[in-house]
């Protein structure tokens, strides 16, 4: 047989397998999977969305995805601080058996800490497992699990699993730094990357166009995008002009640069979100919209005479502590055709961990037998059911390791702590400053029932400290007191 008539048999061939059954349900099953957009907002607190009770602004686009999709309000992710928040979504494993329970910093200080400078590798993420199913894969925002100041060495965010990536000075690779900061200056001096200088007020918006692009490049394919958005991470830099429209709500002038800068990323989560709409894959697209821990709570704030930007609504604590304040946080999934429009899931409990393997769940993609994510499949209460979990959330932050405190002192918390269903105790590693508290009545963690219920205290400290110990934390075998 000569070549083309070769090549005239296999071309027939090729027609007649791609008429069969199987193989265009496969190409449909391919096209139809589904998309996942996740938008995780540096340091926003539980009610500073509208739709979850700020008093002061309203964020109308945030708002519009809860009216079209579900809240969840016990919603919790796994630290208090930004690099071990984001290892917990990102790998769906606690960030202590990667080694990080703070902030990534330099490396002396990591060492210090007894942390390592980046997220080892291997690790495994939802980006690579998606992108092994055929999922296009980016990631446009904050990074901050390796490379910045004098880390330079880190892997890139390709060794991830993402195609495509645009980070700030938290990271390597392609990035855009801020003007007059300092930990810029340093990240570029680092080099790996094409490197952009703006100012910090047009960063979300540099990421959502990104975003858009991405969905626009990929609207045939599923795609994989997290939006970490970073600019509401204090110092709040808004657009010049733009925080004096905010006199008239507050006096307070770290307010008025907050409530500005939030306008405006509520603003660019509704042109991503318009950008799907647009597209034609609303019901093609799972959006999750949360935060990776509380508000802020530096020390200087208070020694202005002034209080911390940020709302925490019914809760205790703030950012750096493993009070509710700290912790809990707002949590939106919209999906239309999909999920419930409108309504809330007020009895399930969910937490940073559980994304990872949920997430897969959506993508009908099969989590690898090598890979043993802490979390759990939590699908069903992305559709709203009153599911209860299989197993306990653990939290460790601060002791044994010197971190970052609140600043106000009431809000330093015990650096142990676990919720089992409405239950929550925090404590110290040697068993000591043991609060107890029943969430289901007191969700602003007034009443401490350590002596009321010695019991259920004794209990839920045995269950810690058996996580505590898988995940390399020493504890103490004493009674909780």
């Amino acid at each position: 047989m000569d070549r083309r008539g070769f090549l005239r048999r296999a071309g027939v061939g090729m027609l007649g397998l791609m008429a069969l059954p199987g193989w265009q349900a496969t190409k449909a099953a391919a096209r139809r999977r589904t998309n996942i957009l996740f938008i995780f907002i540096d340091d926003m607190g539980y009610a500073d969305p509208s739709c979850f009770g700020n008093p002061k602004v309203e964020t109308p686009h945030i708002d519009r995805l809860a009216q079209e999709g579900l809240r969840i309000t016990n919603f919790y992710v796994n630290s208090p601080i930004c690099s071990p928040s984001r290892v917990a979504v990102m790998t769906g494993q606690y960030p202590a058996r990667w080694k990080i329970h703070s902030y990534l910093e330099a490396r002396a200080a990591n060492r210090r800490r007894q942390m390592a400078d980046w997220l080892d590798p291997q690790a495994p993420t939802t980006a690579r497992i998606l992108k092994q199913a055929g999922y296009a894969t980016a990631h446009f925002g904050k990074w901050h699990i390796g490379g910045g100041r004098d880390v330079g060495d880190a892997p890139l965010p390709q060794a991830y699993g993402f195609d495509e990536s645009l980070v700030s000075f938290e990271g390597l690779g392609d990035r855009v730094l801020f003007h007059n900061d300092g930990l810029s200056r340093q990240s570029a001096a680092l080099g790996r990357g094409d490197i952009r200088f703006i100012d910090k007020h047009e960063s979300s918006e540099t990421y959502a166009d990104r975003a858009i692009a991405f969905m626009e490049k990929h609207r045939e394919e599923p795609f994989y995008i997290e939006l970490f958005p970073n600019d509401v991470h204090d110092p709040h830099l808004p657009k010049e002009g733009a925080a004096e429209e905010w006199r008239d709500v507050t006096d307070n002038p770290f307010e008025q640069r907050f409530f500005a800068v939030l306008e405006a990323l509520d603003e660019q989560i509704g042109r991503v979100v318009d950008a799907v709409d647009a597209l034609g894959l609303s019901e093609r697209t799972l959006i999750v919209l949360t935060s990776d821990n509380g508000p802020t709570d530096w020390t200087s704030y208070y020694r202005q005479g002034r209080n911390p930007p940020g709302f925490t609504g019914p809760f205790y604590g703030r950012k750096w502590c493993l009070y509710e304040g700290g912790i809990r946080m707002p949590f939106i999934a919209r999906w239309k055709g999909t999920i419930p429009a409108g309504e809330t899931n007020e009895a399930s409990v969910v937490c940073g961990i559980d994304l990872s393997p949920t997430f897969c769940h959506v993508a009908d993609v099969p989590v690898p037998a090598s890979i043993r994510h802490d979390g759990e499949d939590r699908y069903d209460a992305l559709l709203g059911q009153p599911a209860k979990r299989s197993a306990p959330i653990f939290w460790q932050y601060g002791k044994p390791y010197a971190t970052l405190m609140p600043g106000n002192p009431d809000f330093v918390s015990p650096s142990l702590a676990v919720r089992d269903g409405d239950w929550k105790l925090l404590i110290d590693p040697d068993g000591s400053n043991g609060r107890l508290y029943d969430l289901g009545n007191d969700p602003g963690e007034k009443t401490n029932l350590l002596t009321r219920h010695p019991d259920k205290a004794k209990e839920l400290w045995q269950k810690l400290r058996h996580w505590a110990n898988s995940v390399g934390i020493a504890t103490e075998a004493v009674d909780p007191a």
